[in-house]
């Protein structure tokens, strides 16, 4: 958008600002008044506050809430546009939501979370009548975990309500080289809200696509490279990857210490705020997090301010710029956004090939020592990655109808963490933190800006996914924390615009994103269209 387009009469910064926010239409809180005179809860685009509000309001209960969401499974994921995001609901979710209407009539809140139903990816541990089995049907019969995994037990002492578990790209996608984002044996395969023949990205797949369709308030992704801000890219969601150590791993399924974390995936950065208060904490079983109690804050919600831009420096890393036409005709009228509000802007470039190569061999080798060990505790059937391995052959046709598994045989032939090539690659991730601390200290920078990634690919069984360019990797590997907010639609397919920061700096980053968030609203309800609009 050049200057001279624009009246004299008229502000720039007003009008860059009501131009990206133009026909916005969104119920970023829920319509309260609408559901009073209903008598029941608005739930498309509802948020926390929005729940809470009625709740508190005598509108609805948690109960009311719980059966609302499962008739929104029933209509949109089971049937219907049939988006199979919801891999499993919680047979108890009922009975729970009733003892915390309970608490609420005693006038016992636990927090802002109190009562809120929340989905979580299905590599994520929960002691319950749920199963946990990374999509896979290898653990569809092993015993359930003998415990809630650390982040679960957070969020039921804050109240929240856990409505059911996500489907995934099996094995949180460190499966082929040639997988499909969202298919796993045992859920099929997850479909984009905006486009159904669309990828919903991965490997939070579910949560992406459950939170996008209103099929809960919020939830809870992991990631080791990609697998939040990805899929919050694809769906239109504010996602949030946080340092790693904030949130505890304990009763995850994992894939790589140094690179795995859970984070959360909502519609608005608020929601985003409250969840990370919720999940954050030090963890005695998980040795990362023990700078978390110190690190973290006790509210994120006070980060948010309208003006949480100005007078602040941003480096827009030029070398995710101009790969793709129609991602730049998003993100460049959101950098001007950006400026309007009181940014500098200053170019700088990061790029992640240094690294690509040693980040796969710490993978490969942390996935075999770190999956042995998860296995070796929880039982069943399958001990180890070998006995993994010979179950989809066993099972092939249920298991492998599309792709392969020659990410677990590659990560199979590799030996202990004491080896000498690990240590190389180790090493050589590390140089990614310095990259990124660098870039912000040598520029007085409070984050990095760019696109998150390219709008949703086709889904093809056939030939795998086929991802662009993202700007996920580079804090995947420095650990750093990593927040995508939607910046716009790609014939009718979500863009988000990511910012990245220094370690623990969650706070800055929700601001950062707040203030583009509220500028712009550039968030839309997906209409479950059969393709793109073209």
């Amino acid at each position: 958008m050049s200057d001279e387009k624009v009246p004299h009469s008229v502000d720039r910064r007003a009008f860059l600002v009501a131009g990206l926010a133009a026909g916005a239409g969104t119920l970023m809180g829920g319509d309260l008044r609408t559901a009073a005179a209903a008598k029941g809860p608005v739930l498309q685009e509802a948020t926390v506050d929005g729940l809470q509000a009625g709740m508190a309001a005598g509108w609805w209960t948690a109960a009311d809430l719980v059966r609302g969401y499962r008739a929104r499974i029933r209509a949109l994921d089971q049937g219907g546009p049939k988006l199979d995001s919801v891999i499993e609901l919680n047979p108890e979710a009922l009975a729970i939501a009733r003892v915390l209407d309970a608490e609420w009539k005693a006038g016992k809140v636990r927090g802002p979370l109190h009562g809120i139903p929340v989905l979580i990816k299905d590599n994520i541990d929960t002691a319950d009548a749920m199963r946990t089995t990374a999509g896979s049907l290898a653990l569809s019969t092993a015993p359930v975990p003998m415990e809630d995994a650390f982040l679960v037990k957070r969020l039921r002492e804050a109240g929240a309500l856990i409505l059911g578990k996500t489907n995934l790209s099996e094995w949180a996608n460190l499966r082929s080289t040639h997988s499909s984002s969202g298919w796993s044996g045992r859920g099929g395969q997850t479909r984009n809200p905006y486009a159904l023949d669309r990828s919903p990205s991965g490997s939070s797949s579910g949560s992406g696509a459950a939170v996008a369709a209103s099929l809960c308030a919020v939830a809870v992704g992991t990631e080791t490279d990609g697998s939040v801000v990805s899929p919050a890219n694809a769906n239109g969601l504010v996602g949030l990857k946080p340092t790693v150590g904030l949130v505890s791993r304990s009763g995850i399924i994992p894939i790589a210490h140094t690179q795995d974390t859970a984070g959360p995936m909502t519609r608005t950065v608020r929601d985003a705020a409250i969840l990370l208060g919720v999940l954050a904490g030090s963890d005695p079983k998980d040795a990362a997090t023990r700078e978390a109690d110190a690190r973290r804050e006790a509210d994120y919600t006070r980060f948010l301010v309208k003006d949480g831009l100005k007078d602040v420096r941003l480096g827009l890393v030029k070398n995710l710029v101009g790969t793709h036409a129609h991602v730049d005709a998003v993100i460049l009228p959101a950098v001007e956004v950006l400026k309007a509000l009181g940014a500098t802007l200053v170019e700088v470039e990061l790029k992640s090939t240094s690294y690509d190569d040693a980040e796969f061999e710490v993978l490969l080798y942390e996935f075999k020592t770190d999956l042995n060990a998860y296995l070796a505790g929880r039982g069943g059937p399958v001990r180890d990655l070998a006995g993994l391995m010979a179950f989809n052959e066993r099972h092939h046709g249920e298991e492998m109808p599309f792709f392969g598994q020659e990410l677990l045989q590659q990560a199979q032939a590799k030996g202990a963490l004491s080896d000498a090539a690990y240590v190389k690659a180790l090493e050589t991730c590390a140089q990614a933190r310095r990259d990124i601390t660098g870039l912000l200290e040598k520029h007085q920078l409070q984050a990095l800006v760019g696109p998150t990634g390219g709008p949703a690919w086709l889904i093809d069984h056939v030939n795998g996914d086929s991802s662009g360019p993202s700007f996920s990797s580079p804090a995947a590997v420095a650990g750093c924390p990593h927040i995508t907010v939607p910046a716009g639609l790609v014939f009718g397919l979500p863009v988000g615009l990511s910012f990245v920061g220094s370690p623990w700096q969650e706070g800055g980053l929700l601001k950062l994103a707040y203030a583009f968030e509220q500028a712009t609203l550039s968030r839309r309800v997906p209409q479950f269209a059969p393709t793109a609009v073209t």
